[in-house]
């Protein structure tokens, strides 16, 4: 986590269907998989607690002194903070305050020996919890302290992964704590022993398994039984015939994985591609057995893991081994570290974790990120700590985020503890929700996986223009266009790779009435990135691309085209030549949010969008371009709920009369539009219209967050 020396990501960045596997030899074999077929958990592997509970969060999972002293910079008053947060009187104040989960210290890469007495103090401290209703999640840490460890378990030295490009693979700075393959047979069952104490003696209600993202980086695959098991994969998942199709031999017998310590643009060579796949595979299966082994001790464990960055720009896939619907089928809740706080910066860039909530929620999961004083960092203002609430509140599923540490949280403000108390006291608006948008943003694997540049840079500030003009949208993966018929539109910026299977269901979707809206190179490659003679929906777009480029780079012989509008069976079409960045990035850079600029062609992308879905989609909301509005309805009623944030508060604190219109089936069970707000002393109806299948009301203020209730 964050405050153990991991630098934030936000400015450095250091998939066929699973078949059956069967655990053999170091790893269970490599098999081949499709960007369109990934499994989900079973809902009865969902413990049922964390569907129905309001999470708000603290944390102490790196306050043990044996951690302290060894990475140093400790202070010689931490042993009696240490002592306080094991106080009843302190799990009594967290309960008073409406924390409803605590993550705690649990076991840290020491050694279970060495670190017995501390393990002893997290079952006191979750006794302490439970007693009082509060959740408890355990630190399970992948790293090795191998000073202590070793004296336990020697052969732990087997484990360890070799230097890289002439480096030791060590935890950032902190020298002491190693890096291991997380599939090698021992520390597997090592980690299970761990796991096993913090289910049946521990009592945890949560594992939280943390540094996801550093699990699966590329040096940990130059371990010999890495090696080998790359070999596997490759032999298991093609018969030699595809594999000469594929690599142009067909024994993989002697392949090693590729080194790079270069920036890469677009990723071309198919065996960096196949590691690329066997990487977020391979993280993804230790995630599938530890679930699988936790949920045999007690099924209403819930399982949580960190990869830090969330949808941050960056190519999780290549850099970290993270393919977030193949990784979060096996969890409940997922980390995000990436920075991005709420704000609008002194450039006008609107800055937000709504594209990492937003996935998450589709895949199941909710994100635990900091909300209000950070664990082991400076708090930030109170306006900022409203926002990142108020965020949190609109965009992910009942989790408020973490509110603090377990002392630190004592410190917060009023105005913070206020925004707690709405989000429990209103917590039937928060749970048993779905998504209300009726616009689709796909985020293809080998798109994203294979090239680093434009499609990050058109997806992410198509994505940007979609959240300042107030159309909510969902991110989909591959896996979902089998099933996209509840979206009205399908927006494709530059999705460059598509199989053909995928192009058919595309087609499919848009004959039947489905807006598209595709930009620059979408579907000119395979999913092996190789060049097709054109668009492969060419079909659809009304707009070929040429078969050479005739010394000209094919993006540039596009871009300067026309866009194009074209009707397909009951469907519409919009091909768009370029979205157009009005701060270009770096090649082989990541999409950070430095970027996120709207770009210059912003209004023709939403206008692209409004007329593929014939101009009549669900919401219309005139308020300025730094105020956001989300949509979602509850399942059981189907009753409508509007979050509006205004991001911009530090700035300008109140937005008065926000002007909306809502098309609803069911406008005629309206009866109320009720307003409630944090920043309110009570909640209030608002006066509202109905014309020609349309509700229109009239938001008169908004200071940083309010909710739109129609019942």
């Amino acid at each position: 986590m964050r405050q153990t020396g991991r630098s934030k990501t936000h400015g450095k960045v250091s998939r066929r269907e699973f078949l059956a596997l069967v655990v053999a030899g170091s790893l269970l074999p490599g098999v081949a998989v499709s960007q369109s077929n990934v499994p989900h958990n079973a809902s009865d592997q969902r413990p049922a607690w964390i569907e129905e509970q309001p999470l708000v969060i603290v944390g102490n999972w790196d306050d043990v002194p044996l951690f302290r002293r060894r990475a140093g910079g400790s202070l010689v008053w931490q042993g009696d903070e240490y002592r306080e947060e094991h106080r009843e009187e302190t799990v009594k104040k967290l309960h008073e305050l409406g924390v409803t989960m605590a993550i705690i210290h649990f076991y840290k890469g020491f050694g279970l020996a060495v670190e017995r007495e501390h393990i002893e103090d997290a079952k006191q401290l979750a006794r302490l919890c439970h007693r009082y209703g509060i959740k408890v999640g355990v630190y399970v840490g992948s790293t090795v302290i191998y000073e202590t460890f070793l004296l336990e378990k020697p052969e732990a030295q087997e484990w360890f992964v070799p230097d890289y490009l002439g480096k030791p693979v060590i935890y950032g700075h902190q020298t002491f704590r190693k890096r291991v393959y997380f599939m090698h047979p021992g520390y597997r069952e090592y980690i299970k022993r761990v796991l096993r104490i913090a289910v049946e003696d521990v009592k945890a209600d949560l594992i939280h398994f943390d540094n996801t993202s550093m699990q699966a980086e590329p040096a940990i695959f130059e371990h010999p039984l890495a090696i080998e098991d790359f070999r596997r994969f490759l032999a298991s998942k093609y018969t030699p015939e595809a594999l000469e199709k594929r690599l142009g031999f067909r024994d993989p017998k002697y392949i090693l994985p590729p080194k790079c310590d270069w920036p890469l643009g677009t990723i071309d060579d198919p065996l960096f591609q196949e590691w690329t796949d066997f990487r977020c595979q391979t993280l993804s299966r230790y995630y599938e057995e530890m679930a699988a082994f936790i949920h045999r001790l007690n099924p209403a464990v819930a399982v949580e893991c960190n990869p830090h960055v969330g949808l941050a720009g960056i190519n999780t896939y290549w850099f970290e081994g993270v393919d977030y619907p193949r990784l979060l089928a096996h969890t409940q809740a997922v980390w995000s570290e990436e920075g991005n706080e709420a704000t609008v910066t002194p450039e006008g860039v609107l800055i937000s974790k709504i594209r990492t909530y937003k996935m998450a929620t589709k895949l199941g999961n909710r994100i635990f990120t900091y909300t209000a004083i950070p664990y082991g960092g400076p708090p930030p203002s109170e306006p900022e700590m409203k926002l990142r609430m108020a965020e949190a509140m609109a965009y992910n599923r009942q989790c408020l985020g973490m509110v603090g540490g377990v002392l630190s949280v004592q410190k917060l403000p009023e105005s913070a503890r206020k925004y707690i108390q709405f989000f429990l006291q209103n917590f039937h608006l928060y749970r048993n929700l779905e998504s209300a948008a009726e616009v689709a943003v796909l985020h293809s694997f080998p798109t994203l996986a294979f090239n680093n540049d434009r499609p990050y840079q058109s997806t992410w500030l198509f994505e940007q223009a979609l959240i300042q003009a107030k159309v909510p949208f969902d991110i989909i993966f591959d896996q979902h266009l089998k099933d996209i018929s509840k979206y009205r539109v399908l927006v494709l910026a530059d999705q460059e790779c598509l199989s053909d299977e995928q192009l058919g269901l595309i087609r499919a979707y848009v004959k039947k009435g489905g807006g598209l809206v595709a930009t620059e190179l979408t579907s000119l490659y395979t999913e092996w990135r190789e060049r097709r003679g054109d668009f492969g929906l060419a079909d659809l777009f009304g707009v070929h691309a040429r078969p050479r480029d005739e010394g000209q780079p094919i993006a540039e012989s596009i871009r300067n085209r026309p866009s194009i509008r074209n009707e397909v069976g009951q469907g519409r079409v919009y091909y768009i030549p370029e979205v157009k960045p009005l701060v270009e990035k770096p090649s082989a850079e990541p999409m950070t949010s430095r970027y996120w600029k709207l770009p210059l062609n912003w209004r023709d992308l939403i206008d692209s969008v409004r007329g593929a879905a014939g101009d009549n989609l669900l919401m219309d909301v005139k308020a300025p371009l730094t105020v956001t509005a989300e949509t979602v309805r509850q399942k059981e009623t189907g009753a409508l709920i509007l979050h509006l944030i205004n991001y911009d508060a530090g700035r300008n604190p109140l937005v008065k009369d926000i002007q909306v219109r809502l098309c609803l089936p069911n406008i005629g069970m309206v009866s109320e539009v009720r307003l409630l707000s944090p920043d309110r002393d009570k909640g209030i109806s608002l006066p509202f219209t109905v014309n020609k299948g349309r509700i229109a009301f009239t938001v008169p203020s908004l200071e940083t967050y309010s909710l739109v209730n129609l019942r």
